[in-house]
C-alpha cells in the first residue's frame, strides 16, 4: 500500500491487471482502517462515470469497527491511463479479475472473515453479476446496492428494440459513440461550483459524462439481461433507491429531491430477480447516490444499512470498552452456591 490522494488515514494499492487491445490496464484499490483491529471489511464498487471520494461512507463504517475499501475498477477514476477510452468495456465480466484480486487483499492477505459488498449504480449491477457467478467460492456475506443499474433509463421501444440494434451495432464498431449524453442535471446537484455540496475531480467525473458507447450498450444490455432472466444470489441483498426519479434534461430544484439517472420503479421490479435473501429500502428525497442526498436523507440512509448489517450479517458497532471477563465459579463451600435461587441463575 502507498499513500492515497486522499490523504491519511488513505492507503492504495494498484493491481496490474496485464493488458489489453488499449494496452496496459490497472485497478486501484483504496483503504482506510478502522481505528482498531478489525476482521469485518466493506468493499465499495463505484458507478459509471465516477470513483471512490466518497470519504463520509467510509467514515460511517470505520466508526462501526468496519475496515474499508473502494476499488477505481479498470479505466476509471485512479486507474484511468492516458492511452484508455475512459469507462469503456465491452463486457461487464471483464471488471471480475479487479473484483476477485480485491476479495483476495482483503480475505487473505489482510484477513478479514466477514466482507460487505456495496455497489453504486453500474457497480451495483456488476457487483450482482460477480456475486452470482462467484457464489460457491465464499467471498462475500452480504451486498448492498445503491440505486443498482437493473434497466436503461427510457421507454420501452428505446430499452428494447432499439437498444438491441446498438447492441449489435456494439459487436460490430465498439467505440462507435452514440448521438446522446447523460446530460448535466444529476452532476449540477452533486458539484459543489454548482447546486451541490460535494468536491470531487471533475475530470473523472465530468458533469455531462464521457461519451456512450455502442460497446458498452451492448456490455450492460447483457448484463441486465442476465440480471433479469434471475440470479442465484445466496448472501443477504439490501437493495436500496429513492422513492421517485426525475426525467428532465433541464434544472428544476425537484432533482435535489428524486434519482436523476435512473428509472427507481426498474430497480424495484427486478429486485427478485437477485436471489432469495432481498431487502428493499426507500428513501423519500434520495439522489442517484443515495449517500449523496442530503444530510437527513442521507443520516436515514446510514441508519438503515447499520440496522440490516446487524441483522443480517450479526455485524453490530466494535464495542469501544473490551467485555467484562466472565466470572469466576463459586469456590465449594461458598454460601452463595447453597442458594437455589442461585443455583438456577448460574445453571
Amino acid at each position: 500500500m502507498e499513500p492515497d490522494l486522499l490523504g491519511p488515514p488513505y492507503e492504495r494499492h494498484t493491481i496490474d491487471l496485464g493488458s489489453d487491445d488499449e494496452g496496459p490496464v490497472v485497478a486501484t484499490l483504496v483503504r482506510r482502517r478502522a481505528e482498531r483491529p478489525s476482521r469485518r471489511a466493506v468493499l465499495y464498487v463505484h458507478g459509471f462515470v465516477d470513483y471512490f471520494f466518497q470519504t463520509h461512507v467510509a467514515d460511517f463504517f470505520a466508526a462501526r469497527g468496519w475496515d474499508f475499501y473502494a476499488l477505481d475498477l479498470r479505466k476509471y477514476g485512479r486507474s484511468l491511463l492516458p492511452h484508455q477510452t475512459p469507462n469503456f468495456c465491452c463486457d461487464l465480466g471483464d471488471y471480475f479479475p479487479e473484483l476477485d484480486a480485491a476479495a483476495e487483499i482483503i480475505r487473505t492477505e489482510d484477513g478479514h472473515d466477514t466482507v460487505l459488498a456495496m455497489g453504486h449504480s453500474t457497480g451495483g449491477l456488476i457487483v450482482s453479476l460477480w456475486a452470482h457467478d462467484r457464489r460457491d467460492a465464499g467471498l462475500v456475506d452480504g451486498i448492498v446496492l445503491n440505486s443498482p443499474f437493473f434497466d436503461l433509463n427510457a421507454p420501452w421501444l428505446v430499452r428494447r428494440p432499439l437498444a438491441a440494434a446498438v447492441a449489435r451495432l456494439g459487436r460490430r464498431a465498439p467505440q462507435r459513440i452514440l448521438p446522446f449524453s447523460l446530460g448535466t442535471v444529476y452532476g449540477e446537484s452533486l458539484h459543489a461550483d454548482h447546486r451541490g455540496e460535494w468536491t470531487y475531480n471533475l475530470a473523472w467525473k465530468p458533469l455531462a459524462g464521457f461519451p456512450v458507447r455502442a460497446g458498452w450498450i451492448d456490455a450492460i444490455r447483457t448484463g441486465q439481461r442476465r440480471l433479469r432472466a434471475g440470479l442465484d444470489i445466496q448472501v443477504p441483498v439490501l437493495l436500496a433507491c429513492s422513492t421517485r426519479s426525475f426525467r428532465s434534461t433541464k434544472w428544476h430544484e425537484s432533482a435535489t429531491l428524486a434519482d436523476a439517472v435512473l428509472d427507481v420503479e426498474h430497480m424495484v421490479r427486478w429486485a427478485p430477480r437477485l436471489g432469495p435473501h432481498i431487502t428493499l429500502a426507500r428513501f423519500d428525497g434520495g439522489l442517484h447516490d443515495l449517500t449523496l442526498s442530503g444530510p437527513a436523507v442521507r443520516e436515514k440512509v446510514f441508519a438503515e444499512v447499520g440496522r440490516w448489517a446487524d441483522a443480517f450479517l450479526g455485524a453490530g458497532p466494535t464495542p469501544t470498552d473490551p467485555p467484562a471477563p466472565d466470572p469466576l465459579p463459586p469456590a465449594p463451600g461458598d454460601r452463595k452456591a447453597d442458594d437455589p435461587e442461585q443455583a438456577d441463575a448460574t445453571a
